[in-house]
């Protein structure tokens, strides 16, 4: 499955277009790049560039818009409302999928060893990324900002993690981290007041409101042995949030900051306003979000809110995100597109596949007399097609009367079959690069297949028979490609190992396919 991750440079330049444009347009020259976004600041001077790719390339394009921005910004001329260290000033990956926390602070590590080896430019690791904890706040390393950092520098507790303690006095000095992917999002209310909707933010915010004697806001604060204010802490942790009035819409809103979306997804965020708003006389009508998001905040939405319908979670990416729009309402104000709203989508969007065509299209083209699609192609669609009817017999056992204490099991097997079907049909684009692949994942629906004959819902035991026989023909099609390419091979100890690996493979599915076969057969009348 495809890796991204996403990157957030900041530059310390957000008046000079041209400038501007020359740093974006070298991140944009690396290859497997989506430039999402830029958005410059005049009167920060400052610009946040949006950008997403896999790790190799971002750390690539991340050292390209650096090194472009040493060379065209000069901190001892800057001037600006932002507080900034640097020409680039931050630089944080932030994971968006299939990319785990290890291989986001490796981004870092790679890109600030560059930075500071290559360019002599300071470089300080933050937020996870931190070697020295008491350094993983990027305020704490910015303290003193440019004009303070040529004598910070040289103090030994702000030696750099990587360049020379010594400020580059043109480009002074990088911060490079891997941070939580940051979610900004807000709840709509049928209310026009400021004061209400703190009062729902109160609730949910994890800093809560102030303790006071009467329990009221403008009540005596009670402190507590410090002399500090006692805070009754709120519903959501990781939650930043305040209420405010939107004269464009003409309602207020609980506007949040979701800072960790791995312990506290959007859902909880949605949840937790409706709860805090009903307790008051108040009705969470819709919501937004503000900028983009990972399409897995959706789809865990949609899983959600299917559990909460005690339905199969084993729904289509495409019918989980429509779920979590409906539940949340995230069109009421504007219509949500996730093809805009959906990183992973945005970035689909611009590109060919196969996978977009209509049956008849996806046919004449592997009719036609170009060679793609070609047999690798059509035996990932037919692995795909397995796991879909594998699927398929699992959602509608779920659904099945009278088999409610079967709901989880089935749904579960329905979520690992819509897992299958998307693994398989990622690799028909590759066609003739991933006929290994496309054996390997096509042999893990037999398990799936094999549980729906003996267990699934007994007037599906044909779509069974169906789904094997497809997933046979799937691994039989891959084993032809990987036979006819064996020649091109020249390492005879590679070629010799594959050949032994795609006939146990075949062996194996032909062996499965029988014991499954039985089982259909019987059940057949």
């Amino acid at each position: 499955m495809q890796k991204l991750i996403e990157c957030v440079p900041n530059f310390s330049e957000g008046q000079d277009e041209n400038v501007i444009r020359q740093i974006t347009d070298v991140i944009k020259s690396t290859d497997g790049v989506s430039l999402l976004d830029v958005d410059p600041g005049a009167t920060t001077n400052r610009t946040v560039v949006t950008f997403v790719a896999n790790p190799d390339a971002a750390v690539e394009a991340a050292f390209r818009g650096i090194q472009k921005a040493a060379e065209l910004i000069d901190m001892r001329k800057q001037k600006g409302a932002h507080p900034r260290m640097g020409a680039t000033d931050v630089c944080p990956f932030i994971p968006v999928s299939n990319v785990s926390w290890e291989e986001a602070i490796e981004c870092a590590q790679k890109l600030g060893k560059r930075v500071g080896e290559d360019l002599k430019i300071p470089v300080y690791l933050y937020e996870k990324a931190a070697k020295d904890k008491s350094r993983s706040n990027l305020a704490v390393i910015r303290a003193g900002e440019y004009e303070g950092f040529a004598e910070k520098i040289k103090k030994p507790e702000w030696k750099p993690d990587f360049g020379p303690a010594k400020l580059n006095e043109k480009a002074g000095a990088t911060a490079i981290g891997a941070r939580e992917f940051l979610v900004a999002y807000n709840a709509n209310l049928n209310t026009k007041s400021v004061r209400r909707a703190n009062s729902v933010a109160f609730d949910v915010r994890e800093q809560g409101r102030f303790k006071t004697e009467d329990g009221t806001p403008s009540g005596k604060r009670i402190l507590d042995a410090n002399g500090e204010p006692v805070r009754v802490p709120g519903m959501l942790k990781h939650v930043k949030a305040i209420g405010w009035f939107v004269k464009e819409y003409g309602i207020a809103q609980v506007s949040m900051n979701l800072t960790n979306i791995e312990e506290t997804p959007l859902h909880a965020a949605f949840d937790a306003c409706f709860e805090a708003a009903s307790k008051r006389g108040l009705r969470v009508t819709g919501s937004e979000i503000v900028g983009m998001v990972p399409k897995k905040c959706l789809t865990d939405a949609g899983r959600y809110f299917l559990r909460k319908q005690k339905w199969s979670e084993g729904a289509s990416e495409e019918e989980l995100i429509d779920i979590a729009v409906r539940s949340m309402g995230l069109s009421e104000l504007k219509h949500f597109d996730p093809k805009e709203k959906v990183i992973e989508l945005k970035i689909e969007s611009g590109s060919k596949s196969l996978v977009k065509m209509n049956l008849r299209d996806f046919c004449n083209e592997t009719l036609s007399d170009s060679p793609a699609p070609g047999g690798g192609s059509v035996a990932a669609l037919m692995g795909a097609l397995g796991a879909s009817l594998g699927g398929m017999v699992a959602n509608l056992s779920a659904g099945k009367r009278g088999w409610d204490d079967k709901l989880e099991y089935f749904s579960k097997w329905a979520v690992k079959a819509q897992q299958l079907k998307d693994e398989l049909l990622a690799l028909v684009d590759e066609d003739t690069a991933a006929f290994n692949k496309v054996m390997e994942a096509a042999s893990k629906s037999y398990e799936l297949l094999a549980e729906m004959a003996e267990k699934g819902n007994p007037n599906s035991i044909s779509d069974v028979g169906v789904g094997i026989c497809a997933t046979r023909a799937g691994i039989d099609g891959a084993a032809l490609n990987v036979r006819i390419n064996l020649a091109a091979l020249k390492d005879e100890k590679f070629k010799s190992d594959l050949q032994k690996k795609v006939r146990k493979l075949q062996t194996d599915s032909e062996s499965e396919f029988k014991k499954i076969d039985q089982i259909v057969q019987s059940k057949l009348t």
